[in-house]
């Protein structure tokens, strides 16, 4: 009995050493490897310069409601995606987080008391230390599909987190332009109008940085460049557009990669609305905009791809296991001229199970080997006694 009671001790502590393993450090040892992008030399560091901002990327993690799931399968997400945060936050130390939204996976039916407590859940685990500037845009599971948004959801996802329909923020010297992609459709209604003010406000705004006019034409009158007087001067340099919905794109036959669609997906055609912003509205948005680098989530895919212009537009996987076997963030060394990016992968959830079932299987063989060489070398001395 002491002898089986040694071995169940050794039989517990192996299965707490895998749960260990799997639930906390395949983090560490799966991020270990991803650093920041370094700028282009001559970048970067230097006299005069103000050093590169470090930011962090990531799309759709969808906390679960009380509607859809099981509560399992709430708790594996939602555990899975705090330890690789967090785990990124304390190997990579970014000066800003930006969630580009579908924080919540029901927040489109949830009473006021589920959202708050869905919100509770997702401070606690994407929480950051005061220093680091904290953003996100919401999503059409945030507040509805543009048919489904109602003012009583817009307006507590707006004030929760402090995100008008279309925001500016200057950041160690680079501009983000933050949007609401479901006010982006163009049919006047009650979020739509007010969101295409501050559009066009935003626009003016650059604008008066840019060229001292806030209609970026260099001939108008003198009463038509004072309006650049009531904005507040901006860095001189092109912003970064960030919002839930990509531009539009007819398909995704051009995004490629390990998180890249299927091959079924890549031959879909993409519906305006609904899978991409309007074409109309894509094209107000570059040109009121200008942006140099658009980052926007919703795919749940990996995307990179090149609108008219030349400007660049990255997908953001969604970050949780209930939507991809391989979730990932992405790191980014950001100055005035530059933007260069790296993804950083999170555990595979097949990587988990598969260690979880190797070695549950090991484990147990080890046990009944080790019982059964105990039972044999006992029937030995008993025979020869």
């Amino acid at each position: 009995m002491i002898l089986l009671g040694r071995h169940l001790l050794r039989l517990l502590l192996a299965a707490f050493a895998l749960l260990i393993f799997c639930e906390f450090f395949i983090y560490y040892f799966i991020a270990l490897p991803c650093s920041w992008p370094k700028l282009p030399p001559g970048d970067g560091t230097g006299e005069g310069k103000m050093a590169p901002l470090r930011a962090m990327f990531l799309a759709d993690t969808h906390l679960l409601g009380s509607r859809q799931g099981h509560w399992f399968d709430k708790l594996r997400r939602e555990w899975q995606m705090q330890r690789a945060f967090q785990t990124a936050m304390t190997l990579s130390s970014p000066e800003a987080v930006f969630i580009l939204g579908d924080l919540t996976d029901e927040g489109k039916w949830a009473s006021d008391q589920e959202f708050r407590e869905t919100v509770d859940r997702f401070n606690k685990m994407f929480r950051v230390s005061e220093n680091v500037q904290f953003h996100v845009v919401v999503g059409n599971h945030d507040i509805g599909f543009h048919e489904w948004v109602t003012k009583s959801k817009l307006d507590r996802f707006q004030e929760t987190f402090d995100i008008p329909p279309v925001k500016i923020l200057t950041i160690k010297g680079n501009v983000f332009v933050l949007v609401n992609s479901m006010a982006m459709h163009g049919d006047g209604c009650f979020m739509c109008s007010p969101a295409m003010d501050k559009l066009r406000s935003a626009s003016e705004k650059l604008n008066c940085t840019r060229h001292g006019s806030p209609t970026g034409k260099v001939d108008e009158s003198k009463k038509t460049k004072e309006r650049c007087q009531k904005y507040k001067k901006l860095p001189n340099v092109k912003p970064i557009l960030l919002q839930h919905f990509p531009l539009y794109r007819p398909t995704e036959a051009k995004c490629t990669g390990p998180d890249a669609p299927t091959l079924t997906q890549q031959q879909e055609k993409n519906k305006e609305r609904y899978d991409v912003i309007s074409k109309t509205a894509s094209q107000q948005l570059l040109s009121w905009i200008q942006p140099r680098m658009i980052l926007s989530g919703h795919a749940h895919h990996g995307c990179y791809v090149m609108h008219p212009g030349g400007v660049p537009e990255l997908s953001v996987p969604s970050f949780s296991w209930r939507n991809r076997n391989n979730p990932s963030l992405i790191m980014a060394t950001i100055s005035k001229d530059h933007f260069e990016y790296s993804k950083c992968f999170i555990p595979q959830e097949t990587s988990v199970i598969t260690i979880y079932v190797f070695f549950t299987m090991l484990i147990l063989i080890w046990f009944v080997v080790s019982i059964l060489q105990n039972w044999g070398r006992n029937f030995k001395k008993n025979r020869q006694v």
